[in-house]
C-alpha cells in the first residue's frame, strides 16, 4: 500500500510538472496611445480570465527594429504564440518571414501586414476594415457640409493601415457626386498624436487657411485639431470636426459639443479575438485568415451607447 502511495505520488508530481500555462507574446507598436491601451489592457485582462494562459507585453515605441527584436526574442524564450501590432505595415512581410521560419504562430492585430494577403500556414489577421471607419466618417461629414466647402485632413502615421485605408475611404467619398463640391485643401501627417495635431492645425490656421471641416484619421488628432481652433477664437459651431475610435476623451468632447463625428473600433473586440486566434493555432486548431470586426459610427444622437465601450 505504502508503495502504491508513493507511486501514485510520484505520478502526480510528473503531471503537474509537464503541465506550464501556455505563453502568448504581445507587441505592442506603442504603450503611448489612447486606443491602443485599451487594447492593450483588454487583451492583459481577457488573459486574466483564461486558466493556465499567461500574457507578456512590449513596447515597441515606434521603432520598427525594436520591434523586430522583440518578436526575435519571444521565439528565442519559447512562447507558444506572438501576437504583434505593428509599428508599420511594411515591417509585417519580414517579421511574418522570422515567426513562420521559427514555427510560432503569429496574430497580427489592428494594423494588417503588407503581406495579409498571403499570410503562411500558422498566421492570421484580426482588426476592421479600415476604409469602413474613412468611409461612415467622411460620408457623415459630406451630409453635414451639404456637399459643399472645404476640409483639411489629418494623417496617421505613414505606411500604416489605418492612416492608407481611412485616407483612401475619405477621398473616394469626396470623389461622389454627392461630395464632389468639398475641396480638400491640405493633407498631412500628425502621427495619430495630439499635440502634432494641434500644432498643424494652428500652422493652417496662422497661415490664412479658411476650411469648414477637419477629417481625421482618428480621435486623438481630431482633438488636437479642437484645442487648435479653440485657441484661434473659432467657434466649434462653424466647423466639423470628425475622428476615429470612439475613446473617452472624444466622446467626452462629442458631449460638449466640440466633435461632431467618431467611429467606435472595438479594442477589446480585437484583442479577445486576437487571443483566441493565437490560442487555437498554437492547440492546433484552424482559423480564418482574416477576422474583421465591424465599425460602427457615433454621432452626438446615439453617443450614450457608447460610454462605456472604448
Amino acid at each position: 500500500m505504502k508503495k502504491y502511495l508513493m507511486g501514485a505520488v510520484a505520478a502526480l508530481a510528473l503531471m503537474s510538472g509537464s503541465a506550464r500555462a501556455e505563453t502568448i507574446g504581445v507587441a505592442m507598436s506603442l504603450f503611448d496611445d489612447n486606443w491602443l491601451t485599451v487594447l492593450r489592457h483588454g487583451m492583459e485582462d481577457y488573459g486574466k480570465t483564461l486558466d493556465g494562459v499567461e500574457i507578456q507585453m512590449e513596447d515597441g515605441q515606434g521603432d520598427i527594429a525594436k520591434q523586430q527584436s522583440q518578436v526575435e526574442n519571444f521565439i528565442a524564450s519559447g512562447v507558444d504564440a506572438i501576437i504583434i501590432m505593428l509599428v508599420d505595415a511594411d515591417s509585417g512581410a519580414a517579421i511574418s518571414k522570422t515567426a513562420a521560419a521559427a514555427g510560432v504562430p503569429l496574430i497580427f492585430v489592428n494594423n494588417a501586414p503588407s503581406n495579409v494577403d498571403s499570410l503562411p500556414d500558422k498566421q492570421a489577421f484580426v482588426g476592421s476594415n479600415e476604409e469602413q471607419a474613412g468611409t461612415l466618417e467622411t460620408e457623415t461629414v459630406c451630409k453635414s457640409l451639404g456637399g459643399k466647402g472645404s476640409v483639411v485632413i489629418l494623417q496617421g502615421q505613414l505606411g500604416t493601415t489605418g492612416q492608407r485605408g481611412r485616407t483612401k475611404a475619405t477621398h473616394d467619398v469626396l470623389a461622389r457626386p454627392e461630395c464632389s463640391d468639398i475641396k480638400v485643401l491640405d493633407e498631412q501627417t500628425a502621427n495619430w498624436m495630439r499635440t502634432p495635431a494641434l500644432d498643424l492645425v494652428s500652422n493652417w490656421l496662422s497661415a490664412g487657411l479658411e476650411f469648414d471641416a477637419v477629417i481625421a484619421n482618428n480621435d486623438e488628432m481630431a482633438l488636437g485639431a479642437i484645442q487648435a481652433l479653440k485657441a484661434a477664437g473659432r467657434s466649434m459651431d462653424s466647423v466639423v470636426v470628425a475622428g476615429v475610435d470612439a475613446t473617452q476623451d472624444a466622446l467626452t468632447a462629442m458631449q460638449a459639443g466640440d466633435l461632431d463625428v467618431t467611429v467606435f473600433q472595438n479594442a477589446v473586440g480585437q484583442g479577445k479575438g486576437a487571443i483566441d486566434a493565437a490560442l487555437k493555432i498554437a492547440r492546433g486548431e484552424t482559423v480564418e485568415k482574416k477576422t474583421y470586426i465591424p465599425f460602427e459610427l457615433v454621432t452626438p444622437e446615439n453617443v450614450a451607447d457608447y460610454a462605456t465601450k472604448n
